[in-house]
């Protein structure tokens, strides 16, 4: 029988790209892979005629012969018996991960015949946002949180079986876990649909979690937060996701959210907030009181100080999370104009101004 064209094959034009050709076999691959399709010997053929495609047109020299010679170009790639499984699993640079994806995820096929092994049974990761205050994040803290999750059932102990009962060797597998038919020119190994790979099949299902093994629960846990987190911080509880019969517990992330704050913004470990000074502590200096997120402290302000000027607070920044050293706080003060002056105070700013109308004429004589 004669062979059909390759672009054909893959659905694809004569001047498709690698990444429409990839594209178009990662599709049919999937359509039509033995795992897939059980029994059905029309489609193991198919699968061995896209894989076969591919292979060429993947490969520039290949396709390049297969577009001058046509079948006999590239006849002599696949050796005297035509095309086999050890010519599908050296595709040079292409990798069949990418191509295939998930397929490695699912044992089967590649499982067989490239030396894979079952992977630990693993319980799913959780995840939880938590929202805290910018002083939860600045100090550290504790919180008990509600986490639904499916955990082993205790009625049955994680069997699936009800009290009494067991489990049976799977008469699909004979226990093996794996069922094989020879599908076309190779063999192929995939995890038995019946009992999951287990080997084992449940009789009697467990009233209380239906066979699965688990139910599913709500559990508090108690979530300690260090000083320095930041909004994205995740925080990782080993063993506090989802269990799995027979196999390890997933984990729990929790994820930080920080509220913005009235008066303080973070800048790295950095804090910065504004404080407001009167007109006459900006020209004579004072002492105020700053706020920080560890209380009050006293701040010095230098006579003629500028409105917006920064003053630095060291080491009343936020923690590092990481345990070396501390921010700063940065403290702008903001010079305020006094409202609804009495006469008097605006005669002695009147005088005020002209004694600086004085001085000012006095400098400006040497300019």
């Amino acid at each position: 029988m004669a062979k059909r064209d390759y672009y054909e094959l893959l659905g694809v034009s004569r001047d498709a790209s690698i990444d429409e050709i990839k594209s178009a076999y990662r599709k049919l691959a999937k359509k039509y892979h033995p795992d897939k399709n059980p029994g059905d010997k029309t489609a193991g053929e198919k699968f061995k005629e896209i894989a076969e495609a591919y292979e060429v047109l993947s490969d520039p020299n290949k396709r390049a012969q297969y577009d001058r010679f046509g079948h006999e170009g590239v006849k002599s790639s696949f050796g005297t018996g035509g095309f086999t499984w050890a010519d599908f699993t050296h595709f040079g640079d292409v990798d069949l991960e990418d191509v295939f994806g998930d397929f490695f995820s699912g044992g089967g096929i590649f499982e067989s015949f490239f030396g894979g092994h079952k992977r630990e049974k693993r319980g799913a990761d959780l995840r939880y946002n938590l929202e805290i205050e910018l002083k939860d994040a600045y100090f550290g803290y504790e919180k008990e949180i509600s986490i639904p999750r499916r955990e082993r059932c205790n009625a049955c102990g994680g069997s699936g079986a009800a009290v009494g009962t067991g489990k049976t060797t799977c008469y699909a597998c004979q226990g093996s876990g794996q069922t094989r038919q020879n599908v076309g020119f190779f063999s192929v190994s995939q995890t038995c649909p019946q009992c999951k790979g287990s080997g084992q099949v449940i009789k009697t299902p467990c009233r209380v979690c239906k066979g699965e093994g688990r139910v599913r629960k709500v559990r508090n846990i108690t979530v300690k937060i260090p000083p320095g987190v930041d909004s994205g911080s995740k925080l990782r509880i080993q063993g506090e996701g989802e269990q799995v019969p027979g196999g390890v517990s997933g984990d729990l992330y929790v994820v930080i959210y920080v509220k913005e704050d009235p008066v303080f913004k973070r800048d790295g470990n950095d804090v910065l907030c504004e404080v407001p000074i009167s007109f006459v502590d900006a020209c004579l200096g004072a002492e105020i009181d700053v706020p920080t997120l560890d209380g009050k402290v006293r701040m010095k302000i230098p006579e003629g100080t500028q409105t917006h000027r920064i003053f630095r607070l060291r080491g009343k920044g936020f923690p590092s999370l990481h345990g070396f050293g501390r921010g700063d706080q940065l403290v702008q003060v903001i010079t305020e104009t006094p409202t609804n002056l009495s006469s008097k105070e605006k005669e002695l700013l009147r005088k005020f101004a002209a004694l600086r109308r004085e001085k000012e004429g006095k400098f400006r004589k040497f300019m």
